[in-house]
């Protein structure tokens, strides 16, 4: 089971400048940040069992140092790496630590290490809108949700991996097996638990196989339009694919997408299709999908469409590779919705970037690099906000249905359909073919009052006069960006100037993933077709990953937690990984002495412990396989099952609370003195007066640790 269930912080990352520090026999040749990661890389160590990774901030003592999830330590042909993820901005160290034959250890520490926050901004993060985040399973400041679960997919995992789920108002709970089977469980909307679904290396559409809806798609679903998710699918590190098959987002609240390579997705990569409220959209490559059946869809369908009423939605820091069809945005709304496109890379991509019906939309800090057909797009009634973006060799900057440039020739038309109104401000266009200004000549031709592609505004905060309408449908610019939260202030708009430098340099993934490829601009700037060989590099990746899990038995850290971030949970070893032994039969306890200083209180960690308590008398069964938790910086990986022969029992003669740390969902209950009491993130706490007290299963759950105090 590579579940992991935390009461606190998630760590993992990946990057490497190439500080090559020796220590104890350990050498680290690598280490870096990055948004809310933190990563190293080092030698291998010729007599390891197995490693230990652990980070801490950089200005904490070494009692701080906490343990990541050995499914962020990873194997490759010459060398090991490890990624420390949900870091709250700052800076950190990380240090490794190889077991070696005869119960020694060799270790090595990386210099400071800075970290960095995402870009949430935009419309997923609205006030107006109903979650007002897209972090998913995250905190604002990048940490995991206080009770978050984390699930690692693999190759090896994705038809394996477990997670219990609450599927009723009464709090049952059903096991899900596979990933798919998880999702499905989720789509019944009794379980909001925070959610962070890890991918680790190339996952293929046959990995994947029973888990994927009958398009080919990992079916992300809510029980009904913008129901609350909690959830975050993130790639590990800097080669993580979604490899044919894609992710289809539906019915959805507060959920994101990061850090993930897209390749060979059925028809569109990501599809929020109806009902989506708050997602983030972040940090991905987004390559070519299969060819369609359509003669422009050669390189797949769209790569992030969203349609049918989803709004509050943030596209950003995406890098879109000779995409065909970049986004559309609408389909068949009754309504008006509200969407962010910031500080994307369209690599020589085609058109749609994007396509919008209905839709107020802001579009800023974006890179058109090398565009053959044409960028903003925009019919039926919608009004585009296009600000501080770099058009380089964008055929058609900006274009209106049945007006302006799409009128000009037949080469041109993008779309029959009635027109919608650009309002642009700031934007450096180089060698377009075609801008018409409504009200301006600054563009490549005459101003035209009836006939154009956009409004030229003289501020960004500008009211665009009524007077100015779609030449078909008569529609005037809504003036969205005066009157409602877009999630962003004007003094977060980055210089146009510096719009190729920033983008280049922090669109898609970590570290700009693993995969490489130079555009030809002389060639690929002006053509629309499959570039051949990149189709080939894409059908011939092969990842270079060789196994998951550091393959040594974690060891507890320090108590004292991480001060700027809460604790990680960790994983049980993934398959790649030493096997963890099974539940065995716990001895009985005796019964123990009373309380006699509850302010210092009594407690017990099955870890350390097992069922063996001075104080606590203990009967049942012992488990390894249940999955981990961190509680106030201990790594618990050894749990009590609560089943029907499982009871707790002792004495205390004053007044004190007992506080109990599960890992099941929500609403799982246990029983107290006969009294059944609910969990709530992994929690019980209980105020218990003087006397004899017992502690028996109501439903079925896992005891990791208790206190007394």
């Amino acid at each position: 089971m590579v579940l992991l269930f935390s009461l606190a912080l998630s760590l993992i990352a990946g990057g490497l400048p190439r500080t090559i520090i020796h220590a104890a026999g350990l050498t680290i040749t690598g280490s870096g940040g990055w948004n809310e990661t933190a990563y190293v890389q080092w030698s291998p160590v010729s007599n390891a069992e197995g490693y230990n990774v652990y980070v801490k901030p950089a200005s904490a003592s070494d009692a701080n140092y906490q343990q990541i999830d050995t499914e962020l330590i990873r194997r490759y042909p010459s060398y090991w790496r490890a990624d420390a993820v949900g870091l709250a901005a700052g800076n950190y160290v990380m240090k490794v630590e190889a077991r070696l034959s005869g119960g020694t250890t060799a270790s090595g520490i990386t210099n400071s290490i800075s970290v960095t926050s995402h870009d949430r901004s935009g419309f997923a993060f609205s006030a107006n809108s109903t979650y007002g985040t897209g972090s998913g399973a995250y905190q604002d400041n990048g940490t995991l949700k206080n009770g978050a679960q984390v699930l690692y997919v693999t190759s090896e995992t994705a038809q394996t991996v477990t997670l219990d789920v609450k599927i009723n108002s009464s709090g049952g709970v059903q096991t899900g097996v596979g990933l798919g089977a998880i999702m499905a469980l989720r789509q019944k909307g009794y379980d909001t638990t925070p959610l962070a679904i890890r991918l680790i290396g190339k996952v293929t559409d046959d990995d994947m196989s029973g888990q994927l809806n009958s398009s080919g798609y990992l079916e992300v679903k809510g029980k009904n339009n913008y129901s609350e998710m909690n959830i975050t699918i993130e790639g590990i590190g800097d080669d993580a694919y979604v490899y044919g098959w894609g992710l289809l987002l539906r019915y959805v609240g507060n959920v994101e997408v990061r850090n993930l390579g897209l390749m060979l997705f059925p028809d569109d990569g990501i599809s929020m299709d109806t009902g989506n409220m708050n997602v983030w959209v972040h940090n991905n490559d987004i390559f070519y999908g299969s060819a369609g059946g359509d003669a422009d869809q050669a390189k797949g369908d769209g790569s992030t469409d969203l349609k049918k009423g989803s709004t509050y939605i943030t596209i950003s820091h995406n890098h879109y590779w000779d995409s065909g069809k970049a986004s559309l945005v609408g389909l068949s709304e009754s309504s008006p919705f509200f969407v962010s496109f910031h500080h994307n890379w369209f690599d020589h991509s085609d058109s749609r970037h994007p396509r919008i019906r209905l839709a107020s939309v802001h579009i800023y800090n974006n890179f058109f690099d090398g565009i053959s057909k044409y960028g903003v797009g925009i019919t039926t009634g919608g009004s585009a906000f296009v600000e501080s973006n770099y058009f380089r060799h964008a055929k058609y900057p900006m274009m209106i249905s049945l007006q302006g440039t799409d009128a000009l020739g037949e080469e041109g038309t993008f779309s029959g359909e009635n027109g919608g109104m650009i309002k642009a401000y700031n934007n450096l266009i180089v060698d377009a073919e075609s801008i018409i200004y409504a009200n301006s000549n600054a563009g490549t031709a005459p101003a035209h009052a009836t006939s154009f592609d956009a409004y030229l505004a003289s501020s960004r905060t500008e009211t665009v006069p009524s007077s100015y309408k779609a030449l078909v449908g008569g529609t005037p610019y809504n003036n969205f960006d005066t009157s409602v939260d877009t999630g962003v202030n004007g003094s977060d708009i980055d210089n146009v100037s510096a719009v190729e430098q920033i983008v280049t340099a922090e669109a898609g993934r970590l570290n700009k993933g693993d995969f490489a490829w130079e555009f030809n601009d002389a060639v690929d700037d002006a053509s629309s077709a499959l570039n051949s060989a990149l189709m080939s590099a894409i059908t011939s990746y092969a990842t270079k990953l060789v196994s998951v899990g550091g393959n040594s038995n974690p060891t507890e850290p320090s108590p004292t937690p991480v001060p700027t971030a809460t604790p990680t949970p960790t994983a049980t070893p993934s398959p790649t990984a030493t096997p963890s032994p099974t539940a065995t039969p716990a001895p009985t306890a005796t019964p123990t002495p009373t309380v006699t200083t509850p302010g210092s209180g009594y407690a017990h960690n099955f870890t350390t412990n097992g069922t063996v308590s001075d104080f606590f008398a203990i009967q049942g069964n012992l488990s390894t396989t249940k999955g981990t938790v961190v509680y106030n910086g201990l790594t618990l990986t050894q749990c009590l099952k609560v089943e029907s022969s499982t009871s707790i029992t002792f004495t205390t003669t004053e007044t004190a609370t007992l506080t109990l740390v599960f890992n099941t969902a929500d609403g799982t209950k246990i029983k107290i003195d006969g009294i059944s009491y609910p969990m709530k993130n992994g929690i019980v706490s209980v105020s218990l007066a003087p006397g004899a007290h017992t502690i028996t299963k109501d439903s079925v759950t896992n005891l990791y640790y208790m206190e007394l105090i």
